[in-house]
């Protein structure tokens, strides 16, 4: 068994290929295009701001390496964390069409996104309908993921909340083949976790020592394996078919 593989692509959209590929097939012609993108890469450092909620967007960003959030700031100042991107993600594809961004997007680690011009990725997906649907698939997908977040906020207690999370984030990183059966770095801090969760960092921090305690999870610093998988996604009342990744609900390995 391996460690968590480093997430990376030998192309900066090979990625984004695989991560379109789950929900519509794309032939070799389609593949080429999305590759021939044109795009730029830029590294980004932990908190940096990808966009910001007002400004207008000229560019579509794909998440090549790293993890980046959404979030929304309360006037007087609170902060709800809305999503989590993983790589190869497409961070903003209601970007291509709405001209003011209405949230946040900020890197939680060190990452590196490729930004493609918005009509760019307009024509190519306008002469390639797979592309078109693959396009509209993942921003359903995204729909779906953030009905799920606000149940898992409005009605399951913290214990639950923590473990769905965390059998989220292997979930989505397996089907990208981007962890191992030893689990994965969670990219989070317990404060961040906190304003995805609605919990205090006390709360979360109390919460895992409590997961760990009952054999739920292990941590070395901020890795996680799930030595008992089953029972984790029972206590998270966890069932993958939100994430429509085809995953038959077995461990992630």
């Amino acid at each position: 068994m391996l460690p968590a593989k480093q997430p990376g692509a030998a192309h900066p959209l090979d990625l984004l290929v695989r991560k379109l590929s789950l929900s519509v097939p794309l032939d070799e012609d389609v593949t080429a295009a999305l590759l021939a993108l044109p795009h730029v890469v830029r590294p980004i450092a932990p908190g940096d701001y990808v966009i910001r909620e007002g400004e207008r967007p000229t560019h579509s960003c794909i998440l090549v390496s790293g993890f980046l959030f959404r979030q929304k700031i309360a006037t007087d100042g609170g902060r709800q964390i809305i999503g989590v991107n993983v790589p190869g993600e497409a961070v903003d594809f209601q970007h291509l069409y709405l001209d003011v961004a209405d949230h946040n997007i900020q890197a939680l680690t060190r990452a590196e996104i490729a930004c493609i011009p918005r009509a760019a990725l307009q024509a190519l997906i306008e002469a390639h309908p797979p592309v078109a649907r693959a396009a509209i698939v993942a921003t359903l997908v995204e729909a779906s993921i953030f009905r799920e977040w606000l149940l898992n906020i409005g009605r399951r207690d913290a214990r639950a909340r923590i473990a769905h999370l965390l059998c989220e984030f292997a979930t989505r990183l397996e089907a990208l083949h981007l962890t191992g059966t030893y689990g994965y770095e969670l990219p989070m801090t317990q404060e961040q976790l906190g304003d995805a969760l609605g919990l205090t960092p006390v709360h979360i921090n109390r919460t895992l020592k409590g997961l760990e305690a009952d054999g739920l999870i292990t941590r070395t610093r901020r890795h996680i394996a799930f030595p008992d998988w089953a029972r984790l996604r029972e206590v998270g009342d966890f069932d993958e078919r939100y994430l429509h990744v085809g995953v038959q609900g077995g461990q992630p390995n």
